[in-house]
């Protein structure tokens, strides 16, 4: 229970923190020992970056109490004069012995310019000199030959001042930025504004009573990540939350929550604009011939932030709400903190696949179902295989119990080379243009001594998917070997081969384009 003295602070520590995709909410609790009438409180300190308009102040009590004002006073205390040196610290005298000798490094840089300027301006004026004299008949080689050799030699060990200075230069930038960096995460400047509250409480009898305030924080954030441990037929995959918070006060063992709501965003409804579609009449060239193109489209759809900078949180369009299990402590250094949330292990499907017109490489892809209880937003996923790093991956959003799935890498002991032959031919009759493509696709494995059991490998190519009634495509299964397992809408052709140690396969795809006489662009 805490009273209210004259001049006093009264502590206000966080207990709860729910951390947004750009700013967080801060809860703070206490209990304020209340007399009867209106009394008023100065708690704190709480960090100057307190949104005003947000603080909300609540009481809790067996008797009736009100808060009639809550605000957020800033006083500011200006640093003062910079101590004694002798009092600094190790880090802070090398700070200032390296920016002395930065300093003094320049000036002589500035001086040896200037020289080798001047040098440069006598070189060319003997220069010019010996040629004017020769012109007029009058030549003096001894003289000439001496002055030459000292303005090269004073420009020789002028040069190379100058090389050994900016070689120092150059040395003591990466030195002091060193130090400067260890000493930003050593030593704390104490912040020149702080906050604190003051609290006006109306109260009808004396008595204990629970507060929790709250306000919004700016500089604070969180994003997803994941790590992924593959064993022998199961799968472990923790969720973690990486955070970020540079608010000026330290989260000491707080209730942390996680939320993806963007309370930012502005939600009024789009502005419906006016679309208007008119019929016009075709040409006649438009009407003799059909216009076709060739075009590369990606099968989903891309969600996310932008490709650069932090990407923003991709919750699939609902708000997620996740909560640490335990207390959580983040230091206001602005630096990531990594904080644990769940982890389960399930058993997984491995399939070895590959798409040769992508990548000549197989890779190992984990098929299992997000049995995490919430669900996975998309962040970087660390992959561990084997017991060592495989890498880094990427998780897409994935709703609970849902399938995921998950790339491992490649595997170094499997090749495929990929072969495209073409030829066009025209019919006598109906003048219709038919392009025959023949893919030949060649894998290999190449295992180590004493390896046993064959691995099978889900091998994809894909077809042209044609949008116009007058170009065809087909597939000719006859001349295909294999013949394929699958062909889905997308046009990807889907073949399973089975390889054993040291094997290796040829497979061949053979499909039709054909196009009518009025077809032009192929």
């Amino acid at each position: 229970m805490t009273t209210s003295t004259p001049g006093t602070l009264l502590p206000l520590p966080v207990t709860a923190v729910t951390c947004l995709e750009d700013r967080a909410q801060v809860e703070r609790t206490t209990v304020l020992d209340l007399t009867a009438g209106v009394q008023r409180f100065r708690l704190g300190p709480v960090t100057a970056l307190t949104v005003d308009r947000t603080l909300h102040a609540e009481l809790t009590a067996d008797h009736t109490a009100n808060v009639l004002d809550a605000r957020i006073v800033r006083t500011w205390t200006p640093r003062g004069p910079m101590p004694d040196a002798a009092g600094d610290s190790a880090l802070r005298r090398r700070v200032h012995a390296l920016t002395e000798e930065q300093r003094t490094l320049r000036l002589r840089r500035d001086r040896l310019l200037s020289r080798r300027d001047l040098l440069d301006g006598l070189a060319s004026d003997l220069l010019r000199d010996i040629a004017e004299a020769t012109g007029s008949g009058d030549t003096d080689a001894p003289r000439w030959t001496r002055e030459m050799d000292r303005v090269d030699d004073e420009r020789g060990v002028c040069g190379e001042e100058l090389r050994s200075v900016d070689s120092r230069l150059s040395a003591l930038d990466d030195e002091l930025n060193l130090v400067q960096q260890s000493l930003l995460v050593a030593e704390t400047e104490p912040p020149e504004l702080l906050g604190h509250v003051e609290l006006t409480v109306e109260s009808s009898s004396a008595g204990p009573a629970d507060l929790l305030l709250s306000h919004l924080v700016p500089c604070a954030l969180w994003r997803p990540a994941y790590r992924a441990a593959l064993g022998d037929g199961s799968l472990t995959l923790e969720t973690d939350a990486m955070v970020w918070q540079r608010t000026g006060e330290d989260w000491n063992g707080v209730r942390l929550t996680l939320s993806t709501a963007r309370s930012a965003l502005a939600g009024d409804p789009p502005r419906l604009r006016e679309d208007r579609l008119t019929l016009v009449d075709r040409s006649p060239e438009e009407r003799r011939s059909v216009q076709v193109e060739l075009r590369e489209e990606e099968v989903g759809a891309i969600r996310g932030a932008s490709p650069t900078g932090l990407p923003g949180v991709d919750d699939g369009g609902e708000a997620q709400v996740l909560r640490a299990p335990s207390g959580v402590s983040v230091r206001s250094d602005g630096r990531a903190h990594r904080v644990p949330l769940s982890a389960f292990t399930t058993t997984e499907r491995s399939e070895y696949a590959c798409s040769p017109e992508l990548s000549p490489l197989i890779t190992q892809v984990a098929r299992f179902d997000n049995r995490s209880g919430h669900a996975l937003l998309a962040g970087p996923v660390d992959l561990v295989r084997g017991g060592g790093s495989a890498g880094r991956g990427r998780l897409d959003f994935t709703a609970s119990g849902a399938g995921v799935e998950l790339a491992f890498g490649s595997c170094d002991d499997h090749r495929v080379a990929r072969h495209v032959e073409e030829k066009r031919d025209t019919t006598g009759i109906t003048q219709r243009t038919v392009i025959t493509r023949t893919v030949t696709l060649y894998l290999s494995r190449f295992s180590a001594p004493g390896e046993q059991g064959d691995r099978v490998i889900a091998l994809r190519e894909r077809l042209p998917v044609s949008e116009v009634s007058a170009v065809e495509v087909s597939l000719r299964k006859e001349a295909c070997s294999p013949r394929p397992e699958s062909v889905d809408a997308e046009g990807i052709v889907r073949w399973e081969i089975s390889l054993p140690p040291g094997g290796r396969h040829t497979v061949t795809l053979v499909y039709d384009i054909s196009a009518g006489a009025k077809v032009t662009g192929l």
